[in-house]
């Protein structure tokens, strides 16, 4: 259960962490509509042109990547907008969403290895690598599912709308933007405060130490790593990311694992980690920026392609890595 449910339990625990949460999505949303209403999106998708036109997807998908390597939130408002507009489908949106997985990684990269190589050192060389792999290989998934399910698109269509050079009208833009954004924030809101409110007490219940417990018990099919390898994998499950690090470094210390078994472990931690994660700290994120039945379908899509994408890699690291 945790401390008490003290005035400063809640403040700190909740109120802080939600309004952190709120603040982070308004901008991402605020910026999203206002780069989207100044036409940046022309500019912005050359970056990442020749992978949006081998994968079928739009203009937008195109600059929704390019800015998820600046700000996630941002990248799915500018979806979230071209969606409700009816420039894309619910399709589209999903694999663009999908197609931003890269980005939205190497935005987390430098922090996630410069916490894991003073734990683990070499190991996290090898071990960022892969995921680094993952991400890679989710990316050109992405890509070849979305020329296999896309239609074409019209002949030159991204290159004649990258082409258009308006003047920018800031006046203008930040007007519609201001608008736009006024309409959408409440129902960011409205649905991001209760989520994050029952997740904070779910939390408190124990519900999810008891899903990540009975997870983290029930892996007798991963015999073939060494026993020592499940206190790094129930840690990982169990805890934050830096506990596992934590048993890793000690393990790795005391001579209980070989590099490649370490990063195996950390791998397996990370897939079965993943599912609780996602609902706990995605879903409260996603419904304030699209509607609730296209958040769970994106969070349950990406956790597929993540998991399915580190398991490729986990696999081929055991096999000849």
């Amino acid at each position: 259960m945790g401390d008490a449910l003290t005035v400063p339990v809640l403040w700190h625990g909740l109120a802080v962490p939600l309004s952190r949460l709120l603040m982070s999505v308004s901008v991402g949303l605020f910026v999203g509509t206002l780069i989207e209403a100044l036409q940046w999106t022309r500019a912005v998708a050359r970056i990442a042109q020749p992978l949006v036109r081998l994968g079928r997807l739009k203009d937008v998908a195109g600059a929704s990547f390019s800015l998820a390597f600046f700000s996630g939130a941002a990248a799915n408002a500018m979806l979230a907008e071209a969606h409700e507009k009816g420039d894309m489908t619910r399709r589209e949106v999903v694999l663009s969403n999908l197609f931003n997985s890269l980005p939205t990684y190497f935005l987390h990269l430098p922090t996630l290895f410069f916490i894991a190589a003073p734990f683990i050192g070499q190991a996290a060389v090898f071990y960022v690598s892969l995921t680094v792999a993952a991400a890679l290989l989710r990316t050109v998934g992405i890509v070849v599912l979305g020329r296999l399910t896309l239609p074409p698109l019209p002949e030159g269509c991204v290159a004649c709308l990258l082409s258009e050079d308006k003047k920018w009208d800031w006046r203008a833009a930040l007007d519609k933007t201001w608008k736009r954004f006024k309409r959408r924030l409440p129902r960011m809101v409205y649905y991001t405060i209760p989520i994050y409110v029952a997740m904070f007490f779910l939390k408190r219940w124990g519900a999810f130490d008891a899903m990540e417990t009975w997870m983290a018990e029930n892996v007798a099919f991963l015999s073939w790593l060494p026993p020592q390898a499940m206190g790094v994998i129930g840690f990982h499950m169990a805890a934050e990311t830096t506990a596992g690090y934590a048993a890793a470094g000690a393990l790795v210390a005391t001579g209980g694992l070989t590099t490649k078994q370490l990063v195996l472990a950390l791998l397996v931690g990370n897939i079965l980690s993943s599912p609780v994660r996602a609902i706990r700290h995605q879903f409260p994120y996603y419904a304030g920026i699209f509607k609730p039945g296209l958040a769970m379908n994106l969070i349950l899509s990406n956790q597929a392609l993540r998991v399915a994408s580190i398991l490729v890699v986990t696999l081929g690291y055991a096999l000849w890595g």
